[in-house]
């Protein structure tokens, strides 16, 4: 900590610990122009002062409120409302309540279908699964028009004999798949390079086991990653960065890998 008759200043390590955020997360705060320490010591270290620790603040609040940082940054620049911002959060906020009510639901029936040998159909056992996907195809269609829908009929046409364990596989190799491609972003791989490429290759042939994913569509789901508010929480996570990486891997591997 820097005492003195100017500013009192904390270090990178001191701010980290005092808001409970990691010092990687605060230098991609700065790498992306959200959060930039007030000035560089000598020995390379950030250092904040209190007009940084209030926008930290702020940041962290409207993370708090599910805000993605891309719309953080333009609610502290004033580019938008944050009052607008708060309402399209919550209309997001109310549909992922009905889809988790849903899934709650879908939960209390096969309970009481192992318990009590009650009759619960397939349908029934994938409301959950289903509707997620559903999501999906709305908010690609919606973005690249209703040539998406083909690919997910025949993705329902794909999964229609799947098992619970199939799901369950599916999401452990998703997971897999994730844990890679952040081990490529710490790593400082660039992700437009053959080694990102093959890892996404992979991502790519999971992808391709649910829906048949062409040039755009492929291109166009890197962007759901970085734009939908269930898949940035998930990624950011892991780590802040980790939905733009994903973005720009997914489409690096269009451009070059795919016709």
């Amino acid at each position: 900590m820097r005492e003195g008759a100017a500013a009192m200043a904390w270090s990178i390590t001191e701010v980290a610990r005092m808001a409970g955020v990691t010092s990687r997360t605060l230098r991609h705060y700065d790498a992306i122009g959200l959060l930039a320490p007030a000035y560089v010591g000598i020995n390379g270290y950030r250092y904040y002062e209190q007009p940084q620790l209030l926008r930290l603040q702020q940041v962290l609040l409207l993370r708090e409120l599910g805000l993605s940082l891309e719309t953080i940054a333009e609610v502290l620049t004033g580019q938008r409302d944050r009052v607008d911002a708060l309402r399209g959060h919550q209309e997001w906020l109310r549909a992922e309540q009905q889809r988790l009510a849903r899934l709650a639901a879908t939960v209390a029936r096969t309970i009481e279908h192992l318990q009590e040998g009650t009759v619960m159909t397939a349908s029934e056992m994938f409301d959950g699964f289903s509707r997620r996907r559903a999501e999906t195809e709305e908010a690609l269609a919606a973005r690249y028009g209703d040539g998406v829908r083909e690919h997910f009929a025949a993705a329902g046409e794909r999964t229609k004999g799947w098992t619970r364990q199939d799901y369950l596989d599916a999401q452990k190799e998703g997971e897999r798949l994730d844990a890679r491609v952040l081990q490529l972003l710490r790593c400082g791989v660039a992700p437009e390079t053959p080694e990102a490429l093959d890892v996404i290759a992979d991502h790519h042939r999971a992808v391709a086991r649910h829906w048949s994913p062409d040039k755009v569509s492929y291109a166009g789901l890197g962007q759901l990653y970085l734009d939908d508010p269930q898949y940035r929480a998930r990624y950011d996570a892991q780590d802040p960065a980790l939905a733009r990486y994903y973005r720009d891997a997914i489409t690096a591997y269009a451009e070059q890998r795919l016709n």
